[in-house]
């Protein structure tokens, strides 16, 4: 399986052995493996571990995953392995049997058993309704057409990975959150978005007309074309979906449409098998259904005439339904519902009714410079609604007092500036905001956390944010609420929080450095063999460890170790940049920013016949073709090696250029030639792998026109020799490098940057840039081993130059020449679910 590209199903072993005494307990079938099922399953077991043995029933083929989570993998920032919630060794470790990919087609409640899509036939004493939700699909004409979807599981979004990887146009119909989250991903993979929606305000449920025309201006920013007051007449197509019409008459081709206009509680299976049904499935306060056997938990019930689509009703229905099943008396009383979103990366939040109203007074909040809108609506005293958009951290506390009907009278001048203004009286303080907050103010909307959750998991032992989210799961999710936790974490043990090295990712107990040390302690010779020697908990690993191992193993086994491709993120797998229109740019190398004739005919010669949109000249001194084709890459690589051009590595974690100035050779000014040097260095380090990108600078003179105290290494050179400068850094934090030392020679230059990077390459955590590494270890102790230890220093210089007879390997040349078998596959096959630039 591809780390990437895959979603590894869950297999079924047919005789799955029962924990004893088995047949001992009551069995509880559960019909759903979503968030609702497993969080109702999750909750008995808090309760009573050992009160039934249990069944899932999924029809998806995979184990419970966080399907809020869906609009990230759509829109690559995270990979479905890290939005499972419970992976297959949860199921195994509570003796679960987990039946996966076989939905259930039939109740029959005399026999109290339960019929699957395979013929399988199983018996129940309690039974578990947790069916969620159906998509909304509108009767249009051409609504059955290929390339039709919804957006609601991961096939779902593989369909939609799949379309943006061809490129084209794209409708999103519905301007509610799936459909914004939806036209994001999908933009995000460079198609063309058109978003139709009918109502006036987008998200008009969440969001009143100011919040909404905001949010559509920012998504309109993005490149999105947004259509509000539009009304579909039909979709068409010649035996696939070619576009949609409107009623106004206008059409807009499109190669996929997707469907997002609402959902309804899935119903077939319960009205079919004669329980009682109205908008949902009907329950009482404990869940139970017109069949006392049968239970309902989540978007699929109707309980007091109120149906929820959003998760902390659910959270509460699943409270409830265990305190039931295990004798508890507490029932579901229902939910106010607040709703704190990101849409697209931009926060909203709205709570109660914001309609407005005889005797309600609204309190307005605008900074149009920063994007914030905040609109709170009081009444008698008392809090009723609240609006946010951009600045949404106050709304667990609006949302606080709005449920506890608190009065705000006292507070009302200060009401609108939030919770640390407010509490303290005018005076700014965001600790005691939160310590301020009710033991049940919800912290993790994600996973249904409260405060008060919180703060029982740290005082049980989790004092560090890694604990709290494995134990309680705040902030495990969508990671909002993070400050929120660690803030908590600061109030309950302060100076006792733990903040140990982080581990590599969630499929080890081990760090970088770890891993590092026993790769080369246990000699470890591929990926398999670290995850089996190092117990990884997941067989395949994630996208955040692979291509660290891939890396570690690298630079530990020069010449050896044979390159892992799947193991890198799509820019490296391409040897291109990709952009957000899926077109990928290509930078061949212009040795020390030096070009000529040549060099610029081929140029012109690529950005003509392949129709490039735009050079772009970059700032490390060389020409960026932007707008090639996917297809088009080993052609463009090959007309480029031609005319003697290799690759410039624009998209790697390594040797990304040498900037210099014309140095003594032109300049009056110039005391060395900073050019000459320039161009040693590079072609003695240019395909160097590193754990992050690496630029380095050589100046003529202390005027610094190169900018080489703000690159990983850089050269100033004086009348005297050569300073030597390390760990700078020009990014959105711009640090200014450290003097490592003074050289009188070109020679000795160049060895002291081969032993640098060396250093780096052997000791840095991956994706750990110079700067940082620095600043962790020390400039002394970088002096120490590079400066002060002139054996150490030959040794380290040594590996280096030994290293590069095995990276110095043009891989434009080799794919254009059609040596990589694998170059056809990654051209058709390759999704960029990763991208770090």
């Amino acid at each position: 399986m591809d780390f990437q590209d895959g979603i590894d199903p869950v297999t079924q072993d047919e005789d799955n052995v029962l924990p004893p005494l088995a047949e001992a307990r009551e069995h509880l079938v559960v019909i759903g493996n979503g968030m609702a099922g497993c969080r109702a399953v999750e909750e008995l077991l808090a309760r009573d571990a050992g009160r039934y043995r249990v069944t899932i029933f999924g029809a998806e083929p995979y184990v419970n995953y966080n399907r809020i989570m869906l609009s990230p993998v759509l829109a690559g920032e995270k990979t479905f392995e890290q939005i499972v919630i419970n992976d297959a060794a949860w199921y195994a470790d509570n003796g679960i049997e987990l039946i996966a990919g076989d939905p259930v087609r039939a109740i029959d409640r005399a026999a109290k058993t339960v019929s699957s899509q395979s013929g399988r036939t199983i018996g129940y004493d309690k039974l578990l309704i947790a069916t969620g939700s159906d998509p909304f699909i509108i009767p249009v004409p051409g609504k059955d057409l290929p390339g039709v979807i919804s957006f609601r599981d991961m096939k779902d979004v593989d369909t939609m990975l799949a379309a943006a990887a061809d490129g084209g146009s794209a409708v999103v119909i519905g301007g509610g959150l799936l459909g914004l989250e939806a036209a994001h991903g999908l933009t995000l993979r460079g198609m063309k978005v058109t978003v139709i929606h009918l109502m006036d305000t987008l998200m008009e449920r969440q969001l009143d007309e100011a919040a909404g025309w905001l949010l559509k201006t920012a998504l309109e920013g993005r490149g999105q074309t947004i259509l509000t007051g539009a009304n579909t007449e039909a979709i068409y197509g010649d035996g696939k979906v070619e576009g949609v019409r409107l009623k106004d008459g206008r059409d807009i081709p499109a190669s996929l449409v997707v469907m997002a206009v609402g959902i309804r509680p899935a119903t077939a299976l319960a009205r079919e098998a004669g329980l009682a049904v109205n908008r949902g499935i009907q329950v009482d306060d404990h869940m139970v259904t017109s069949d006392p056997n049968v239970l309902a938990v989540g978007e699929c019930v109707e309980h007091d005439g109120n149906v929820y689509g959003l998760v902390a009703p659910l959270w509460d229905m699943c409270r409830s339904l265990a305190d039931g099943l295990t004798d508890q008396h507490s029932g579901y009383k229902g939910s106010v519902t607040s709703t704190k979103l990101k849409v697209a990366g931009l926060d909203v939040f709205s709570a109660g009714d914001f309609s407005g109203g005889e005797g309600c007074e609204d309190i307005v909040l605008r900074d149009a410079s920063r994007g914030v809108y905040k609109r709170v609506i009081v009444k008698d005293d008392k809090l009723i609604g609240a609006v946010l958009y951009g600045d949404t951290v106050d709304g667990g506390w609006y949302f606080d007092l709005l449920k506890r009907e608190e009065n705000v009278a006292d507070m009302r001048d200060m009401l609108i500036f939030g919770q640390a203004f407010a509490s303290g009286g005018g005076a700014l303080d965001p600790k005691a905001a939160v310590a301020a907050l009710s033991d049940e103010a919800e912290i993790c909307g994600c996973n249904g956390v409260s405060k008060g959750q919180v703060v029982s998991c740290i005082a049980k032992g989790a004092h560090s944010l890694d604990a709290v989210r494995a134990t309680c799961k705040a902030s495990a999710s969508c990671g909002s609420c993070t400050g929120l936790v660690e803030t908590l974490l600061a109030l309950t043990l302060g100076e006792d929080v733990q903040s140990g090295p982080k581990t590599m990712c969630k499929c080890t107990s081990f760090t970088h450095d770890d891993v590092r040390r026993e790769i080369v302690a246990q000699d470890m010779r591929s990926i398999p063999e670290v995850m089996q020697k190092l117990n990884w908990s997941t067989p395949e690993g994630c996208s955040s460890c692979r291509p660290a191992l891939n890396y570690y193993l690298l630079c530990a086994l020069p010449g050896e170790y044979q390159d892992d491709q799947r193991s890198r993120f799509v820019n490296e797998r391409m040897h291109a940049n990709i952009q957000k229109d899926g077109t990928y740019s290509v930078v061949p190398r212009m040795w020390g920013g030096l070009t000529n004739p040549r060099e610029l005919r081929a140029i012109a010669d690529v950005v003509e016949k392949y129709d490039a949109p735009m050079v772009k000249v970059t700032g490390g001194q060389r020409l960026d073709i932007f707008g090639i084709k996917k297809e088009d890459l080993p052609a463009v690589w090959a007309d480029l090696n031609a005319a003697g051009m290799v690759s410039g590595h624009a998209y790697g974690k390594s040797l990304r250029t040498v900037k210099t100035c014309v140095g003594s050779e032109w300049c009056r000014f110039g005391t060395q030639d900073s050019t000459g040097l320039g161009v040693k260095i590079e072609h003695m380090t240019w395909g160097s792998w590193m754990p992050h990108k690496f630029k380095i600078a050589a100046s003529g003179c202390p005027r610094n026109c190169a900018e080489a105290t703000i690159k990983d290494f850089g050269v100033v050179c004086v009348d005297s020799g050569y300073e030597l400068h390390v760990g700078g850094n020009g990014g959105i934090h711009v640090r200014a490098t450290d003097l490592l030392c003074k050289v009188a020679t070109e020679q000795e230059a160049m060895d002291y940057c081969a032993a640098f990077i060396q250093l780096y390459r052997e000791e840095a955590r991956y994706l750990e840039r110079t700067a940082p590494w620095i600043e962790r270890v020390g400039v002394d102790y970088v002096k120490g081993r590079i400066v002060a230890d002139d054996a150490g220093r030959e040794a380290l210089r040594a590996r280096f130059l030994f290293s590069q007879q095995f990276m110095q390997d043009d891989p434009w040349a080799r794919r254009a020449a059609g040596e990589d078998a694998e170059l056809h596959q990654h051209l058709a096959e390759v999704r960029p679910m990763e991208i770090i630039a």
